[in-house]
C-alpha cells in the first residue's frame, strides 16, 4: 500500500488493528489516568496550590475594615508617603488593599503564627505575588480573596502586582515583615 493511493477498502475502522498501535493506546490511556488522578492528589497533599476563599463585597466596606485594623494595630510608618506598618496578633485577620499602583497598608508578621489574609482591589483587577515565596492570587474589584498563611522564615518578603494595571504598574510594589 502507498500513500499516495486511497486505500484499498474505504471503511478504515473495520481495518485489523496492530500491535504497536493497541501498545501506544495503552500507554496513552494509563498516562492519562495517572495524569487525571494527579491532579486533585497534587493539590491536596502537594502543598502547591493555595485553598482560598472568595466572598463578594462592597469595596467601601473592605476599605473600613482595612482602616479599622490599621488604625488598631499601627506600629510605625514607612517611606516618605508615610505608609502604615501593620502588626496584628497572631489568628488574626489582616487586610491587604490593592489600587492604583499600591499595596496598603504594610504587613509585619510574627513567624510560625497563622493569619488570615485579606486580598481585595479598590479599582481594576490586580495580582497579589509574594516573592521569593511565589504566591500568585488574582485580585479582583468586588471580591474578597482570604488565605490561611503560616510565614516559616523571617525576613522582608516583596509583595508586587503581577497583572497589568496601567501606566504605573511598575511600580506596584510593596514590603511584607516576618519576624
Amino acid at each position: 500500500m502507498s500513500a499516495i493511493l486511497p486505500p484499498p477498502q474505504r471503511i478504515w475502522w473495520k481495518q485489523p488493528v496492530d500491535k504497536v498501535e493497541i501498545l501506544w493506546i495503552v500507554i496513552a490511556f494509563v498516562w492519562c489516568m495517572i495524569m487525571f488522578f494527579m491532579m486533585p492528589y497534587w493539590h491536596l497533599y502537594g502543598k502547591q496550590n493555595l485553598s482560598s476563599e472568595t466572598y463578594k463585597v462592597r469595596p467601601e466596606l473592605f476599605a473600613q475594615a482595612t482602616q479599622a485594623m490599621v488604625d488598631k494595630y499601627t506600629v510605625r510608618t514607612e517611606t516618605d508617603l508615610k505608609v502604615p506598618v501593620v502588626a496584628p496578633p497572631a489568628g488574626s485577620d489582616v487586610y491587604l488593599i490593592a489600587r492604583l499602583w499600591d499595596w496598603w497598608p504594610i504587613l509585619e508578621l510574627e513567624a510560625g503564627k497563622t493569619y488570615r489574609l485579606n486580598l481585595s482591589s479598590m479599582d481594576y483587577q490586580h495580582g497579589f505575588s509574594l516573592q521569593p515565596e511565589n504566591i500568585n492570587i488574582q485580585v479582583l474589584p468586588g471580591y474578597q480573596h482570604v488565605v490561611n498563611v503560616t510565614p516559616n522564615r523571617t525576613g522582608t518578603y516583596h509583595i508586587v502586582c503581577n497583572e497589568f494595571c496601567g501606566i504605573g504598574h511598575h511600580k506596584m510594589a510593596s514590603r511584607l515583615y516576618v519576624k
